[in-house]
């Protein structure tokens, strides 16, 4: 028989049992949407993440105290490791050579945590992040003001009670109504145990998105003084207190250098004897996104593996296909080979057969998987909060990419499937005894 009967032989096979083809072929489909979804999932996390940390600004450090704080986020009182705005006045005043600015800002826990802050403006309320922070946050974060201005130095000196507010909490309670010069009140704290102060409003920053440990278009900025003097938990008798002191630095490259200065001087201020473990941490942006990759690749690997289990799951079901097909077609084996067909004609037809079987179920899952992905893409973002979470970043919306390389590699493991689990039957055909074949009903 020549390789184009051998073909069509085997498709006529599987035409005259359609429904035993399809159900054949769902194992197939199962698995290879498995494959599609989950890896596009994986990928849609690490390119997430990625974005998200390079869109915190350019060239960024961040330190942050390394422990000593409360569940909430916030420093027990006069306990535990912490930064001080003096630490922050200390780096910019060694004047280490690649540094470009300094920005020291305090927060209230992230909404829905215990003590976080809600701002409230005539019956309309919001769950934000309040921020304390200096005038220079502006240029480090490379984050400015759309209407309004930003904190002075004249707010800082005068502790004024004024604010900025972030995109989301502008139009949560104002709408199209022009904020600027309104008066909002902050309380902080659960329910009627909380405490809250009055703020104007001097300004709303531009979109930034979520891009940081918070989200940044939902925030309450205030002067750094302002937000300590009302966050009593913020205080430490050894100075005044910041969760985090931002860094800009010119040179990427030079980020090393930086670190190693900056740890010289904390570890100086924080009277750390030699041995003695930092009881702050540097990062970048660049160990963010080392970090990001190295979880990715755990989740991508416990994802793939997920999805190569179900593809496993369809090979058995061919293979037991096939050899029920082998069992029921014996006589038809006999009478080919009887009419002349070789062992390789009969092995070649089956093993088309279930390769057409596989790939067509892989077509059939990465219709499926791409629709599916479609349909999260708008309702889901679990894959990459797990990122987040991991990292302490904050993000919304969910991100599927799916990438050719991967479509590709299904439909190869597809036919590997076929392949590999359609062996076995097509050898066992190939060797049947065509005077035994002929002798069974």
């Amino acid at each position: 028989m020549s390789p184009t009967e051998v073909i069509i032989t085997a498709l006529i096979a599987l035409r005259s049992n359609i429904m035993r083809t399809l159900l054949t072929m769902l194992g197939i489909i199962i698995g290879i949407s498995a494959v599609i979804v989950l890896t596009a999932a994986g990928q849609g996390a690490q390119q997430g993440v990625a974005n998200r940390i390079k869109g915190l600004g350019s060239n960024l450090m961040f330190i942050q105290p390394a422990s000593g704080k409360t569940t909430t986020g916030l420093l027990l009182l006069g306990q535990g490791p912490a930064l001080f705005l003096e630490d922050a006045r200390a780096i910019d005043a060694a004047q280490i050579e690649g540094i470009d600015g300094v920005a020291a800002q305090s927060s209230a826990p992230e909404p829905g945590e215990p003590y976080g802050a809600t701002v409230i403006y005539r019956g309309q309320n919001i769950d934000t992040t309040m921020l304390g922070t200096e005038p220079s946050y502006q240029y480090v974060r490379d984050f400015y003001v759309a209407e309004g201005r930003f904190i002075t130095e004249d707010d800082i000196n005068k502790e004024a009670l004024v604010c900025v507010l972030g995109v989301k909490v502008r139009d949560q309670l104002f709408g199209d109504k022009d904020p600027i010069g309104e008066v909002v009140r902050i309380h902080i704290g659960p329910g009627n145990y909380g405490f809250g102060f009055n703020f104007t409003v001097v300004g709303v920053m531009e979109e930034k998105g979520a891009t940081s440990s918070v989200d940044q278009d939902n925030v309450i900025i205030t002067p750094l003084p302002s937000f300590q003097r009302r966050v009593p938990l913020s205080l430490n008798p050894h100075g005044t207190t910041v969760s985090q002191i931002n860094i800009k630095v010119t040179d990427r490259s030079k980020i090393p250098q930086i670190k190693l200065a900056i740890t010289d001087i904390l570890r100086k201020r924080h009277n750390l004897s030699e041995g003695t473990d930092n009881d702050f941490t540097i990062q970048s942006q660049s160990d963010l996104l080392s970090t990001a990759t190295e979880v990715d690749r755990t989740l991508s690997v416990l994802l793939v593996s997920i999805a190569l289990i179900s593809l496993i799951v369809g090979g058995i079901g061919i293979m037991n296909i096939m050899l029920v097909s082998v069992s029921e077609r014996t006589r038809e084996i006999g009478i080919r080979k009887a009419v002349g067909a070789k062992r390789r004609d009969i092995l070649m037809q089956f093993m088309i057969e279930a390769l057409v079987v596989t790939l067509f179920g892989g077509l059939l899952g990465v219709a499926v998987g791409t629709g599916i992905t479609q349909i999260l893409q708008h309702d889901f973002n679990w894959h990459i909060n797990l990122l987040i979470r991991t990292l302490n970043v904050s993000v919304s919306g969910g991100v599927y990419v799916i990438t050719p390389r991967w479509i590709i590699a299904g439909l190869a493991m597809s036919a590997a499937t076929g392949l590999v689990f359609g062996v076995y039957p097509a050898w066992r055909a190939a060797r049947l005894d065509p005077i035994e074949a002929l002798r069974r009903e």
